[in-house]
């Protein structure tokens, strides 16, 4: 192994050691319970932020513009999201697919747009001397066949 990751210029410490290449994919069981939909998010913080900038000074624009910005804290429940995907409609399954709210397959995940970076990670592992290990390394590869 390396001494120092040549790309970032940082040494490698003994607490970096500890870290794995490993992908290891959790496995989802459905609860038999379908969540609401309002359990699934919290939106808070959201709405606190929504409040303060309506209540502001700043011009149309900005205000906008901070709208947009409050929206990251929106928090998801992931768990409840697949618990509430599991009974959903197929219509709104593969909404549910296209946002990333449950990502069901790697075919899927490529075809999104989510899996990408694979290969710019394998390269990252190639030029520093670490090594991928194989089902990483199958899974860019075949990110790269699409």
């Amino acid at each position: 192994m390396l001494d120092k990751i040549d790309l970032f210029g940082f040494e490698e410490s003994e607490e970096d050691k500890k870290y794995t290449t490993k992908v290891n994919i959790p496995q989802y069981l459905p609860s038999m319970e379908c969540p609401k939909l309002e359990d699934c998010v919290d939106l808070t913080k959201y709405y606190e932020l929504l409040r303060n900038i309506d209540n502001s000074n700043v011009s149309e624009d900005e205000k906008k513009f901070l709208r947009f910005a409050a929206t990251r804290h929106i928090v998801f429940t992931y768990s409840k999201i697949a618990d509430y995907y599991a009974h959903a409609d197929k219509e709104m399954q593969e909404l549910m697919e296209q946002s990333a709210l449950v990502i069901i397959d790697l075919d899927d995940a490529i075809a999104n747009g989510y899996i990408k970076y694979s290969k710019a990670i394998e390269d990252i592992m190639q030029r520093t001397g670490r090594q991928a290990n194989e089902e990483y390394k199958n899974q860019a590869r075949d990110t790269r066949k699409s």
